[in-house]
């Protein structure tokens, strides 16, 4: 049979040119494999809520005696399951950790200066990557039809329709007409989120394979040392591979006991849709956009060629646009010429990490926005918008000033060492 299907497939070729690449051995290297295992239990734990769920929004008896939407219900039964609760609970908490790993990935390019030429294909297709898994995430959000759910996605559904001239069109393209309202919303937003945009990540995770295969890793700084020139690494089989199986193993195991520990978003608790919507604030990735949104004034509106801009727009889609567009134009703007075989060290390049840090500060900052309700509750003076706008503005520039300073001293002094030896 190995014979057979070596005449034919050439299975000695593609040992050797794939089950034999070398692999750097770094921790940091993990990264991209946690965030593909977590893309993995996504899906099949998607497989069992599939099989379960019934997208719609058709009123239903429960047996005792409420009558609520077919997709709440249907959440309420996946609970009662077996185990049910705990794989809906995996499901979640694997989304949390495929987008924490891929933007913690994402920062390793960064700080490492692995976006440079000639990886700069498969730094896009990495952008691409977080930026689909973020926005499969949101389609998500709606699925249990919740208060809560409701409330958030809501949320979306007004930036959407925020932006000028099109979003109208791109709303209903995404949500099948106003949400909450529309009988179409659930089936369109379950589509997407279980059969449209997972081939999507599935096509972009082969493409940044094949691209990395090809191009090889960047290596680690020590393997200039150990043998210059040359790729330095384990191969992929069996070394690699015996390390992937025990990682997810491990991923696996702890990932449902976080499940079985902490049970996700619990639907009874928030009840189904009413007009009286919950306090709410979305998940970690998108805190940072909820957080403008709150301090962003409504007096922020002015008319353009006949469209609105508004507050919603310039927080939700301005702002992460900019943002998105310097992402994009990086490997194409920095283009020194380094040992682009090797990953650079952060201290060697402060301005690039002292950017990267205040981007952070940033977000975080931003983060720390979206509490501005609780805040005013509770009298603090981090419920002022002129305090929340100070850390959101000059949180990012002081982290910048200090972390370009302390490199550019210690690096300095370090180098001058290393000269006098």
């Amino acid at each position: 049979m190995y014979r057979w299907l070596d005449e034919r497939l050439d299975l000695k070729g593609l040992y050797h040119k794939v089950l034999r690449k070398a692999f750097p051995v770094h921790h940091s290297f993990f990264l991209g494999e946690i965030t593909l295992f977590a893309f993995v239990v996504l899906v099949l734990t998607g497989v069992f809520l599939t099989l379960n769920y019934e997208p719609s929004i058709r009123e239903v008896r429960l047996a005792d005696g409420r009558t609520v939407p077919a997709a709440y219900a249907s959440v309420l039964y996946i609970d009662s399951l077996p185990f049910g609760a705990v794989i809906r609970s995996l499901h979640h908490w694997s989304a949390h950790v495929m987008i924490a790993a891929a933007f913690l990935h994402m920062l390793r390019i960064l700080l490492s200066g692995a976006y440079k030429k000639p990886r700069e294909l498969n730094y896009l297709v990495g952008l691409g990557l977080l930026g689909l898994a973020v926005v499969t995430a949101f389609t998500g959000y709606a699925l249990p039809y919740d208060n809560y759910a409701v409330t958030a996605t809501r949320i979306g559904y007004g930036i959407a329709h925020s932006i000028p001239w099109i979003g109208g069109a791109l709303a209903d393209l995404m949500f099948a007409g106003e949400f909450p309202g529309s009988e179409k919303s659930i089936p369109r937003l379950f589509s997407l989120h279980v059969l449209w945009l997972p081939l999507g990540l599935m096509a972009l995770i082969g493409l940044h394979l094949a691209i990395m295969i090809k191009q090889k890793h960047t290596q680690p700084r020590y393997a200039e040392r150990v043998a210059p020139g040359k790729i330095l690494g384990v191969p992929m089989y069996p070394q690699q591979m015996v390390m992937m199986l025990i990682l997810f193993a491990l991923y696996v195991g702890i990932m449902t006991i976080i499940a079985g520990a902490f049970l996700a978003h619990p639907i009874e608790a928030f009840g189904p849709p009413t007009p009286q919507t919950p306090q709410v604030k979305p998940d970690w990735y998108f805190l940072w956009l909820y957080g403008l949104l709150q301090i962003i004034p409504s007096s922020w509106e002015f008319r353009l060629f006949g469209a609105t801009i508004g507050p919603e727009f310039i927080g939700g889609v301005v702002v992460p646009g900019i943002l998105g567009l310097v992402a994009v134009l990086l490997p194409f703007v920095d283009t020194r010429k380094d040992k682009m075989r090797y990953m650079e060290l952060p201290s060697e390049h402060p301005v690039r990490t002292s950017v990267v840090l205040a981007l952070l500060a940033f977000f975080l900052m931003a983060s720390l926005a979206g509490y501005k309700i609780d805040f005013q509750q509770q009298g603090s003076i981090l419920g002022e918008n002129a305090v929340l706008w100070t850390l959101v503005l000059g949180g990012p520039l002081l982290t910048f000033l200090v972390s370009y300073v302390l490199m550019r001293v210690f690096y300095g002094k370090a180098r001058e060492e290393e000269k006098a030896l």
